[in-house]
């Protein structure tokens, strides 16, 4: 007999799959036959949860889910969905969806901003981010990419090139070989450095201090990236201005909450579907409710799972109960559970939360999140064959899920393309702050009229009608300032 919710959870995780899109935010018309009444009303019910707006009319955005049984035909816009194809199909599509960062970089272009400039992007390589790449190149801008090997997806770094774009991205590279790829691409000059994670940044300052000298600045892409810089900053080490992207609105408020939260969360439910399993029959410990918590809580309770929290902040803490999460101390709520952690800070989840716990992954994530023992980890076979991204650690009979890697990224396609597409906007933004601006060495917040203007960009590129600002709302400093309630009737 059909699970109308398991059949639900496949087919929304299917579309994301195959599409890398994003369910929240999205018109989603759902039909079926009389007899598949129930799975349409879970999928309904469960892309109503993951944020999607249910309609009834035909759109070029719209998701169409047939039920079909324990499956469904699905249609984008009006066509059967597809494959991408290869590697150029994929760049392809995903520039499609991504009118956001093609308007930006269009003003760039037209402005001259980045003209003859040198820009080294140092992201996760994959379709997103190898259009944020063309679309620099397109603007004016001679462009290199660097992508740490665990986090280079070889073929679209071989369209990439092909498209003429210079890559330092080798995925087969490790230990003293990764550092010499990594200094050589800094050591090609670069006036503008866009960093995830800020490794880049802080092994330049490190080993080739004079290139950093000579740069106009830094965007940086993350929160785990701005921790290190801030403290850098804080003790006189920072040498170069930061423009803080993930800080933004558009960035931080959108990124973290649906986009990893949609993308860690499906791989994780992807990769656990191979041993038998579900999110909704696990206990999910997330461990930290800063935006990425936030986010991935969200999905896993949209997706039936019962969601505790552990925080080390009183403030987070207070909100994830208020958001309806039991929250308590880790190792009181890891028994057994699938621990989750979105903290970016090492050794999160420790020894002893891996001796509790039945499964972890890491969301978001650093090095080293989760305090693992290569040596004890063995691959998971189903069936007589490897299921790649899957461990156990022998020794205490725990899953470990993509060996403690960022999940979204290793063993998935990184966040939904319009989610990144509002990001490198975003960082489109911070590229022209800074060469225009040219702020002093520090960290510096993206100015708001800047974040305003990515998102009225968003707004009309998604067809969102906005209502005009009543006067003197928007200008307090021209408004009389008097309080009503106490006017002077003889005035």
């Amino acid at each position: 007999m059909t699970d109308p919710h398991a059949t639900a959870e496949r087919i929304l995780r299917r579309f994301a799959r195959e599409t890398n899109l994003l369910i929240a935010g999205r018109p989603v018309r759902v039909s079926a036959e009389e007899e598949d009444t129930a799975t349409a009303l879970a999928v309904a019910g469960m892309a109503r949860a993951l944020g999607a707006l249910l309609v009834e009319s035909e759109g070029p955005d719209v998701l169409d889910i047939d039920v079909r049984g324990d499956d469904a035909a699905l249609a984008l816009g009006g066509r059967p969905l597809g494959s991408r194809g290869d590697a150029g199909g994929r760049l392809d599509f995903a520039r499609a969806h991504m009118p956001v960062s093609t308007a930006l970089a269009r003003e760039l272009a037209d402005a001259g901003t980045v003209a003859g400039l040198r820009i080294g992007v140092s992201m996760t390589l994959e379709p997103k981010t190898a259009n944020l790449a063309l679309l620099l190149r397109d603007a004016g801008a001679e462009v290199a990419v660097y992508a740490h090997p665990d986090e280079t997806d070889a073929a679209v770094a071989e369209a990439l090139r092909s498209r003429g774009v210079v890559v330092d991205a080798d995925a087969s590279l490790s230990g003293e070989a990764e550092r010499e790829a990594a200094l050589g691409w800094l050591r090609r000059g670069f006036d503008v450095v866009v960093d995830d994670g800020s490794h880049l940044v802080r092994l330049a300052h490190e080993a080739a201090p004079e290139l950093v000298a000579r740069w106009i600045g830094v965007t940086e892409e993350t929160t785990s990236g701005l921790t290190p810089l801030r403290a850098m900053a804080a003790s006189g080490v920072l040498a170069t201005p930061v423009v803080a992207v993930n800080d933004a609105a558009t960035k931080t408020g959108f990124d973290n909450r649906y986009g990893t939260g949609q993308s860690c969360v499906f791989a994780i439910a992807d990769l656990i579907e191979n041993v038998d399993a579900t999110v909704r029959d696990l206990p999910v410990l997330v461990i930290g409710y800063g935006p990425v918590g936030v986010g991935v809580a969200a999905h896993l309770a949209a997706l039936g799972a019962q969601v505790s929290v552990a925080e080390i902040d009183p403030l987070r803490a207070l909100l994830a109960a208020h958001d309806g999460y039991p929250v308590g101390r880790a190792e009181d709520l890891a028994q057994g559970a699938l621990v989750v952690s979105c903290t970016g800070v090492a050794g999160t989840i420790t020894r002893e939360l891996l001796s509790l716990a039945a499964m972890v992954a890491v969301a978001g994530g650093v090095p080293g999140e989760i305090d693992l023992e290569p040596d004890v980890l063995e691959p998971v076979a189903v069936a007589g064959a490897r299921v790649p991204h899957l461990d156990v650690d022998v020794e205490r009979g725990t899953l470990v899920l993509d060996r403690g890697g960022c999940i979204n990224v290793t063993a998935a396609e990184g966040n939904p393309i319009e989610i990144m597409d509002l990001s490198f906007a975003t960082q489109l933004a911070a590229i022209r702050h800074l060469v225009e601006t040219r702020p002093a060495i520090g960290v510096h917040a993206l100015p708001g009229d800047a974040v305003a203007h990515v998102a009225a960009t968003a707004a009309a590129a998604r067809g969102l009608e906005v209502d005009a600002d009543p006067a003197g709302a928007s200008s307090p400093g021209d408004a009389d300032w008097r309080s009503r309630r106490y006017r002077d009737p003889r005035a």
